[in-house]
């Protein structure tokens, strides 16, 4: 607490004044937290001051409260360059960010309790800095954030805003934020020592070394490349729900499930399910082979059944083969991108929607997916498997912007593998018919970039199709030889 005190004083955080007539002041309170390390144990104690913001009134208060965080699809891109390129992974932290934004609004805080920093009665602290707690200081910490790398020559994406880019005599330094974690990566070495001697002598940083632990995900890296997996989120969540000595499972659902919302089904606990869902949601960042069935589930968390509880138990059960599964991110040389799409026509037995997936590769490597049931319904396989061929091509363009800003851009057109023969043929024919009518804007923006040759869409037999596992639940043999195919490996099984 008294370190916690310490900064906020060396901050200038805030001046004690009386309270002014007609205004209100927000609390504040102690949280205390232990931080700890990949192996569990225990890093450091942390106590933190945390402004009551759950008081403060929209439009007296705080105006606007958005600040950006960085997508993990744009950090797994960042993994796989590093990994062909041979890049250093860099982490550093800023020590007490939210302290740094400047507070534009007039803002009182009741004193701290615990320590007394006034004996005065009715004086009040008033806000110069922005404080854990507040709605506004996650925008006010990026603001301040994001012009001081303008101010040092730094370029923001438009792909992902909280990615600042540098180039210098052909070299590239890039930074990826996530509120108050930072990766640092690229191939300009003398860069980077001076951004780190910038960002020191801006912030109060606090230099981490080589990335190992990111957002509870654990980063390894060795000759063979840099590995992803969240083994400790998984014991965690095991031993929280009772099921290290659960029976394990070959794959995470049941073929030819009928999952769905009926008028005879026995409710479960909802808070409990939505709890569960939303740590296997963001588990699936380094797990694609929980993709499909953690979208099933997550359909119903307005209203979970017990059938729907055994699909989240049956996903825990198969987790508990290999908790310690991730991604690998390996040297192929080369940094072109191809994608695999696909699509499960009426997959869904209440509303007969269809599911889309596609796997999305950069320089050899899975660095985007998604599993996603449709939001109409398709009259035919020919029309699910387009709608889910739009859903890829719109990845794919994404994925150039952002490598086009970091210097990599694809110099010839993206292959999106599709093994349905009749949507090539609708995305390549441009006459349209009562066939495509009612897909036309997915249509003609295929064609638009077929026409520019940004995207080519090579035919590939179902056998061979990467994406058949996010659209329906497919058989043991299926399932695992996709797994090796999309570089999942479990470096803590034994040899």
């Amino acid at each position: 607490m008294h370190v916690e005190m310490e900064a906020l004083n060396k901050n200038a955080t805030w001046e004690l004044v009386p309270l002014p007539k007609g205004k209100k002041a927000v609390g504040c309170r102690w949280v205390f937290t232990l931080k700890h390390k990949a192996d569990g144990s225990i890093d450091r104690y942390k106590a933190r001051l945390v402004a009551k913001g759950y008081t403060q009134t929209y439009g007296v208060d705080y105006t606007e409260t958005f600040a950006p965080v960085a997508k993990l699809n744009t950090v797994r891109v960042l993994l796989s360059l590093a990994a062909n390129r041979d890049w250093p992974l860099l982490q550093f932290d800023v020590k007490n960010a939210f302290l740094h934004g400047d507070l534009k609004e007039e803002i009182y805080m009741d004193p701290p309790p615990g320590i007394p920093v006034t004996s005065k009665e009715g004086v009040v602290c008033k806000l110069r800095k922005s404080l854990y707690g507040l709605k506004q200081s996650p925008r006010a910490w990026f603001g301040r954030f994001a012009a001081s790398m303008k101010k040092f020559g730094y370029v923001q994406s438009n792909s992902d805003y909280t990615l600042f880019l540098k180039r210098h005599k052909g070299k590239l330094t890039a930074l990826i934020i996530y509120v108050d974690d930072m990766i640092v990566t690229g191939d300009d070495h003398v860069e980077i020592q001076s951004l780190q001697k910038y960002l020191a002598s801006e912030f109060e940083m606090k230099s981490l070394g080589d990335l190992k632990y990111f957002l509870g995900i654990e980063v390894a890296r060795s000759k063979h490349g840099i590995f992803l997996s969240q083994r400790k989120y998984v014991l965690d969540l095991l031993a929280e729900t009772r099921m290290l000595d659960c029976k394990p499972i070959d794959t995470p659902s049941e073929q030819n499930h009928k999952l769905g919302i009926y008028p005879d089904q026995v409710p479960t606990d909802k808070e409990r399910y939505q709890r569960l869902v939303g740590k296997l949601i963001y588990l699936a960042h380094t797990r694609p082979d929980i993709a499909y069935a953690v979208n099933i589930v997550s359909q119903f968390m307005h209203s979970p059944s017990v059938d729907h509880m055994g699909a989240v138990t049956r996903i825990l059960r198969y987790l508990k083969v290999t908790p310690g599964k991730g991604l690998i991110f390996s040297k192929y040389g080369h940094t072109n991108v191809e994608g695999y799409t696909d699509a499960d026509w009426a997959g869904s037995a209440t509303d007969r929607r269809s599911t889309s997936g596609y796997f999305m590769f950069v320089g050899g490597n899975l660095v985007t997916w998604r599993s996603k049931k449709q939001k109409v319904v398709s009259r035919s396989s020919a029309e699910a498997e387009y709608r889910g061929m739009a859903h890829g091509v719109s990845e794919l363009l994404w994925l150039r912007r952002l490598l086009k800003d970091l210097g990599f851009g694809p110099n010839k057109p993206m292959d999106l593998y599709c093994d349905n023969t009749a949507a090539i043929a609708i995305a390549h024919n441009p006459v349209q018919h009562d066939r495509t009518k009612h897909v036309e804007v997915d249509r003609n923006f295929i064609k638009e970039k077929l026409d520019a040759e940004i995207v080519s869409f090579p035919f590939i037999r179902s056998e061979y199709q990467l994406a058949d596992v996010l659209t329906k639940a497919v058989s043991t043999s299926i399932f695992l030889n996709s797994l090796d195919k999309l570089g999942m490996r479990d470096v803590f099984a034994p040899t």
